[in-house]
């Protein structure tokens, strides 16, 4: 029997690391070209999505919600130059989360998430990790967006495609 989240969480990396992939196939201006959408750019939108990772992942490490956004609020403010070098972010942050997912961490264990904007609540870790997949989830679909608006088409990256790949690399 599979672990849910550590599953899902696995969907996250395999669907962030495709659009990734699709953008570093179009010319390099794309990252960085304004839109009328959620964000102003696929930098911004990547640094966001990097940035909520990063402090969720402090935040299964231990460290207080309002300290790990405090800390991540310039992540999420700061565009980088090229597709790669977010690729380079994304992949040592994945790692991060694998080994910590590895450690066999009981997924139900609670904590209470202090969260600045909403308050307080006993939280599983294994919702943490949901949150982290379905937050990636809806800005993967923002990304996809902004493609087609700057003329270029996105990737498939839904869960269903997902299981396919896994079930025909596992056989």
């Amino acid at each position: 029997m599979s672990n849910h989240p550590v599953e899902m969480f696995k969907y996250h990396i395999w669907a962030s690391r495709i659009i990734m992939e699709r953008i570093q196939e179009l010319p390099d201006s794309v990252l960085h070209q304004e839109v009328n959408s959620s964000f102003p750019t696929i930098a911004h939108a990547l640094s966001h999505m990097y940035a909520v990772d990063r402090m969720f992942y402090q935040v299964l490490q231990g460290e207080e919600m309002p300290e790990a956004l405090q800390e991540c609020m310039a992540l999420n403010q700061t565009t980088l130059t090229s597709i790669d070098e977010y690729i380079t972010r994304f992949a040592v942050l994945t790692d991060q989360y694998q080994k910590w997912l590895q450690n066999g961490i009981d997924l139900e264990q609670s904590l209470l998430l202090n969260n600045p904007y909403v308050g307080p609540r006993q939280t599983r870790l294994a919702e943490i990790v949901l949150h982290v997949v379905n937050h990636g989830t809806y800005h993967r679909g923002n990304i996809s967006t902004m493609l087609r608006q700057l003329g270029h088409a996105s990737v498939m990256n839904d869960y269903l495609l997902f299981w396919y790949q896994e079930s025909a690399s596992s056989i």
